[in-house]
């Protein structure tokens, strides 16, 4: 494992999401208590999903929780495979959040004008209190994938040709991603395996492109590269 982040190796996916329910609300209460509101980005994916499902059951300080997400689908609000979609049925329309502190990217206007409108919600937000990250099994996390380029200074991207599809995305940089008090990766899964050795091994990805002071990745025994 690479020395500079801190690895918690457990059995499963269950585990994992367990571990970082955990986490998001340590985060939560500290965010709260030194400064009065916690500003959480979502992940896409089953792992994070069932994170969601295990806050939605948590007695916490919903009233200054606020929610933003890493990445979206261009698909239309309602769509079944957005990402703000399945967090608020997963988490987000089961608890206290107010409504006006939910910051859904409005993907549906296309690649370039969600990225535009979503831009100042993310200058406002910075630093993030806690990132919530996933990894494809090709080393891709929030819509950011191999072979693409963007202008490192932006705090969001319009994405195109992604090679999963929907071939169009809206995402938050690297850059953008990274300026938070803590990022925490949620890898689960065999198939997430190769890339991980890579990772260990420092082949550049763009999971790699994500820098942080506080870096921890949990991860399942499937996926793991020991």
């Amino acid at each position: 494992m690479k020395p500079d982040y801190l690895w918690h190796c457990l059995e499963n996916s269950d585990q994992v999401a367990e571990a970082a329910c955990k986490e998001i609300l340590v985060a939560a209460k500290s965010a709260i208590a030194e400064r009065g509101k916690f500003k959480l980005v979502l992940a896409g994916g089953t792992t994070p999903e069932k994170v969601y499902r295990l806050l939605a059951k948590s007695e916490v300080d919903w009233a200054n929780w606020w929610i933003y997400h890493g990445d979206e689908r261009c698909l239309p609000v309602d769509h079944k495979d957005r990402n703000s979609v399945m967090a608020a049925q997963a988490v987000l329309d089961q608890v206290a959040i107010p409504k006006n502190q939910i910051f859904d990217i409005p993907a549906e206007l296309g690649p370039e004008q969600g990225a535009i409108a979503y831009r100042q919600v993310v200058a406002d937000a910075l630093p993030f209190d806690l990132v919530l990250l996933g990894m494809g099994e090709d080393g891709h996390t929030a819509s950011l994938f191999p072979g693409h380029q963007h202008n490192p200074d932006e705090l969001t991207h319009a994405v195109f040709n992604s090679p999963k599809p929907p071939p169009e995305r809206v995402s938050i940089s690297a850059n953008a991603l990274g300026n938070a008090q803590q990022v925490i990766f949620l890898v689960t899964g065999a198939n997430k395996r190769d890339a991980v050795k890579q990772w260990c091994s420092g082949v550049a990805l763009p999971i790699t492109t994500i820098s942080n002071n506080d870096m921890t990745i949990m991860i399942d025994r499937d996926a793991s590269c020991d």
